[in-house]
């Protein structure tokens, strides 16, 4: 690899402009550079250099697959969830037998009738339909569909668990070849943004699969592939350890957390709360725990202990007090994912050593409605408040959930609206400089020695506006010193 030369940038907020030399994929000087020959030399006026930004919470082949989905996001009820199904496909070729028509994006958080597998067969009789919740955590299913997959459900709406089995059950029919192409063309869509690492947590073998995937061309972007309970023992066996290079994975497949569920979600009213949900009839009132503490304290210690630090997915308050409870009985590194409700009294307790606690501000502004009406008068997705207290935060996107825009988040992350409206909870704001930290995975300066994982941007982020700093364009995103996007229109002045 050539060495690279980044002339006359701006490193951050700081007002010197300085030249970079990258050599073996990290950042040899900075300050003044005089190029050799053989050097790619870069040079765009008035450009700033950053940390490369990461998503730390994607679902790469499901965030691939959607983009060839019937979107129904803008759905404000089940009856136009399936009006625009049916919209969708009078303007495609006729359906085979044995199709499946996949829809992804209902949100039905305040919707006042519930969905129900009827409405689908009312409107696209025989047809075999999945429409995927928003959230990941529900999947609504037509009769013919369930029939086929064997399975038997009162409304056609499965959550959790058998939510999950059965978007498992229904990728494995897109072939292997066809999904990487998908995967690998969303990843080059994230590199444009600035991207340079991301954390697959897709249900799958994820380390088999990327070792494949980069094994197609370069990967653009470096991958921590998560593992799942299925594939624990395997990893154990293979001694796979959580920040290790996966072997055959060409040098940017890295092994990442062990995933474990706690609970649901907002949307789906199955997130575990302390307190009943205002809605909520008998049975579930205080959402679902679909781990318990003695379990999920017996899996952390099984991987943590074989080197993978765990990843525990909690939303709700109480999942995420047992969550806590869990790090601090075994008392491993690892991640707490999303943590969009929590207790004020468990605030300081993410600040425990070696803990994550990941998060995506663009959820904030999606569920800012939702959450004033299933969590009235209680901070949620309390960013500011985690800050404060010490936590180490990470930015990422859930995608599909979210579109993985680091910039986006960002923006949410510290202007706390998306919109026209006035800021929602304007007291979980936090700092520019505390949401580019997140969103670089806790880099927040560029030093000689330092690995050459980087975004060029225009202006400097610290100037803009919400609007304009969700907008801000990337001139070239650097993984490992090699260019992985470079703008058409680098260069410029």
């Amino acid at each position: 690899m050539k060495p690279v030369v980044l002339r006359q940038v701006r490193l951050g907020s700081d007002s010197r402009i300085v030249d970079v030399r990258i050599v073996d994929n990290r950042l040899a000087a900075i300050g003044e550079v005089v190029p050799e020959t053989g050097d790619d030399v870069l040079y765009h006026r008035g450009a700033t250099l950053l940390p490369g930004l990461i998503d730390g919470h994607v679902h790469t082949a499901q965030w691939a697959e959607r983009r060839r989905r019937i979107d129904v996001q803008r759905a404000r009820s089940a009856t136009e969830v399936v009006e625009l199904v049916a919209s969708a496909l009078k303007d495609r070729p006729p359906l085979s037998a044995g199709d499946v028509v996949t829809a992804h994006g209902f949100r039905d958080g305040l919707w006042t009738t519930p969905p129900h597998k009827d409405m689908l067969e009312a409107a696209l009789p025989g047809v075999r339909i999945a429409v995927i919740s928003q959230d990941l955590h529900a999947i609504w299913l037509s009769p013919a569909l369930l029939q086929h997959l064997g399975r038997e459900d009162e409304t056609g709406v499965l959550r959790e668990q058998d939510c999950i089995r059965v978007n498992y059950e229904l990728s494995r029919d897109v072939p292997h070849e066809l999904v990487d192409r998908w995967v690998l063309e969303a990843t080059r869509a994230a590199a444009r943004r600035g991207i340079t690492s991301i954390i697959d947590f897709e249900y799958a073998d994820n380390r088999a699969d990327w070792v494949r995937r980069s094994e197609q061309g370069p990967v653009p972007v470096r991958v921590k592939t998560s593992i799942w309970r299925p594939w624990l023992d395997e990893a154990i066996d293979l001694g796979l350890r959580t920040g290790h290079a996966v072997p055959g994975g060409h040098g940017l497949i890295e092994v990442g957390p062990f995933k474990l569920v706690a609970d649901g979600s907002l949307n789906t009213r199955t997130a575990y709360c302390h307190d009943p949900y205002p809605e909520a009839g008998a049975g579930e009132r205080h959402g679902l725990l679909l781990i318990g503490e003695d379990e999920l304290v017996s899996l952390m210690t099984l991987a943590s202990s074989n080197g993978l630090d765990p990843a525990v997915h909690a939303i709700g308050d109480h999942a995420n007090t047992i969550a806590l409870n869990a790090f601090d009985r075994v008392g491993c590194r690892g991640r707490i994912e999303h943590a969009q409700l929590i207790r004020p009294a468990d605030a300081t307790r993410f600040a425990r050593p070696g803990l994550i606690t990941s998060i995506q501000p663009q959820h904030a502004m999606s569920d800012r409605d939702v959450a004033d009406r299933h969590w009235p008068d209680r901070d949620a997705f309390p960013y500011g408040s985690l800050l404060r207290a010490g936590a180490t935060l990470e930015l990422g996107s859930d995608a599909p959930v979210a579109e993985p825009d680091p910039w986006h988040a960002i923006a949410d992350a510290v202007h706390r609206t998306d919109d026209d409206r006035p800021p929602w909870h304007v007291e979980q704001a936090i700092p520019l400089p505390a949401a580019l930290k997140a969103a670089a995975g806790g880099r927040q300066r560029l030093t000689v020695g330092d690995p050459a994982d980087l975004v060029l941007v225009p202006e400097d982020p610290a100037t803009l506006s919400n609007a304009d700093l969700r907008a801000l364009p990337v001139l070239a995103t650097l993984v490992a010193g090699e260019v992985s996007f470079l703008a058409d229109d680098f260069g410029n002045e």
